[in-house]
């Protein structure tokens, strides 16, 4: 199999734009994340999809995490995430109950550890849900490779 061409396939997929935030000993840390969902709502889960070879992995390891759904203004902030840091960081960080977020998000769903799970190259972290909150606005999107944003239609 072209994993590349499976790699593209998979992008005609549209999704909302993440950024998974927690806290180590260390410091903040954060990744720019698509691959999320919701998992049950009774526990209420989430689930989140960690490449194995990434920083982000070591972090998230038996970890309180937060994600954060962007707006159509936080561009820059995926970016940032994304591995492609700007010079002045274009958010802000709140410290929340468990963990870190980021402020003026859509949404963010702050997370305790449930359980991890092998996904091949992967690691699917499930969080229970301990504390969220959420707004009206836009939602940054991606697809085929680029960013949009998807409008309440209001």
């Amino acid at each position: 199999m072209d994993i590349r061409e499976y790699r593209n396939c998979m992008g005609r997929f549209a999704t909302g734009v993440t950024v998974v935030t927690c806290k180590t000993d260390d410091g903040y840390h954060g990744f720019t994340a698509n691959s999320f969902t919701s998992v049950s709502l009774d526990p209420p889960l989430v689930l989140v999809s960690v490449d194995r070879k990434t920083k982000a992995f070591e972090h998230l390891s038996n970890n309180s995490f937060t994600i954060n759904i962007l707006n159509e203004k936080q561009e820059d902030t995926a970016m940032h995430f994304a591995g492609r840091p700007k010079e002045k960081e274009p958010f802000t960080w709140v410290e929340g109950e468990h963990t870190v977020r980021l402020e003026e998000s859509l949404a963010h769903i702050e997370c305790v550890p449930w359980a991890e799970y092998d996904g091949g190259d992967h690691v699917l972290f499930v969080g229970e849900v301990k504390n969220f909150d959420y707004t009206n606005g836009n939602a940054l999107t991606y697809f085929s490779g680029k960013f949009s944003t998807l409008s309440l239609g209001e």
